[in-house]
């Protein structure tokens, strides 16, 4: 019987990752600085595997799209692989939330208050810990990710939303 690969195989990675539809509005400098940490980071270090199809590294082109997320996973060439289509409405409440504390830390910024800041950044933590939680069991039987991919995926999902 053959061994199926595991998360942990050098192979169950993403190599690269797109969003679509970027160019529809601009982000405030703190979201496009979540963005591209969120990717520098998922570049650096990811763990992913889908269930079906293909081998890794993997390509992943993530947008919304009629209310849906969609991930697009893409073989090493570039070959459609897997279509994942997720309701956006378990998410909705944590990219509400999210989208409050980005405004909160733009604020607490501008008025200089470091302990309204510091607040607010260990709230961003619990929530991006909720929001990969959410998108590792909406996920499950379809990918295979672990939770510091999920909690970057999570942010990319933050971010698209903003860009609707």
């Amino acid at each position: 019987m053959e061994r199926s690969p595991d998360l942990a195989a050098p192979e169950a990675r993403l190599d690269r990752i797109a969003l679509e539809g970027e160019a529809l509005t601009r982000l405030s400098p703190l979201l496009e600085a979540d963005r591209a940490q969120a990717v520098a980071d998922l570049q650096a270090e990811n763990r992913f595997l889908p269930t079906a199809g293909g081998v890794g590294p993997y390509g992943l082109r993530l947008s919304i799209q009629e209310g849906r997320l969609v991930f697009d996973i893409r073989a090493h060439d570039d070959v459609p692989l897997r279509t994942i289509l997720l309701a956006l409405g378990p998410f909705r409440g944590l990219i509400r939330d999210y989208q409050m504390l980005v405004d909160s830390h733009i604020m607490a910024v501008a008025e200089g208050r470091e302990a309204r800041i510091q607040a607010i950044d260990m709230g961003r933590r619990g929530l991006h810990n909720e929001g990969a939680e959410l998108l590792v069991r909406r996920l499950d039987g379809k990918v295979t990710i672990d939770f510091a991919t999920a909690r970057r995926l999570f942010t990319l999902v933050c971010v698209l939303h903003q860009r609707i």
